[in-house]
């Protein structure tokens, strides 16, 4: 493995363990020319998946793609590291699971990556979706965000409403 600050090749392991998620291994390194430590993921590579854009083309399913897309949505926002490498793992094992049959059309991705979001976060989800579906003027996003707003509003007509402050009918 190359060294990443001096490009020597000579490199040694310090540590390994596995990932929380139990998918890779990671590897504490150091260079023996010039001291410095670094980490390196290893993973093993998963059959080839391919995917239908929407113009037709077939394309091998980017993992690092999802993820780019999913971070850029998820900036600044609450949503743990570890739930969006979940929400990501269960997209690629679908992604994996239908790809058995041929090419996965790229708008199931997309819902699924929006599923996904909605239950994660409702900004990262409306951030997204203004992307995917192409939203064109704030009308589109107004309108996607009183359906989400619905949702949420119908969900919750099912459970009895609990006050903010319970002290507060005392």
């Amino acid at each position: 493995m190359k060294c990443l600050y001096c490009d020597c090749q000579d490199t040694r392991v310090i540590d390994s363990r596995e990932t929380g998620t139990m998918d890779a291994i990671r590897r504490r390194r150091q260079c023996i020319a010039c001291g410095k430590r670094f980490t390196t993921y290893e993973r093993a590579e998963a059959p080839s998946v391919l995917v239908t854009k929407r113009d037709g083309r077939v394309e091998d399913f980017d993992r690092d793609k999802l993820e780019a897309g999913l971070l850029k949505a998820c900036q600044k926002r609450p949503i743990p590291r570890a739930a969006l490498e979940a929400l990501i793992e269960g997209i690629e094992e679908t992604a994996r699971e239908a790809g058995d049959g041929g090419p996965l059309a790229t708008s199931r991705i997309g819902e699924l990556v929006l599923e996904g979001l909605k239950k994660l976060d409702e900004v990262a989800y409306l951030r997204f979706a203004s992307v995917y579906r192409e939203f064109g003027d704030a009308d589109a996003f107004r309108k996607e965000a009183a359906e989400l707003l619905a949702r949420k509003t119908g969900e919750r007509a099912g459970r009895p409403e609990v006050p903010a402050n319970p002290r507060a009918g005392t």
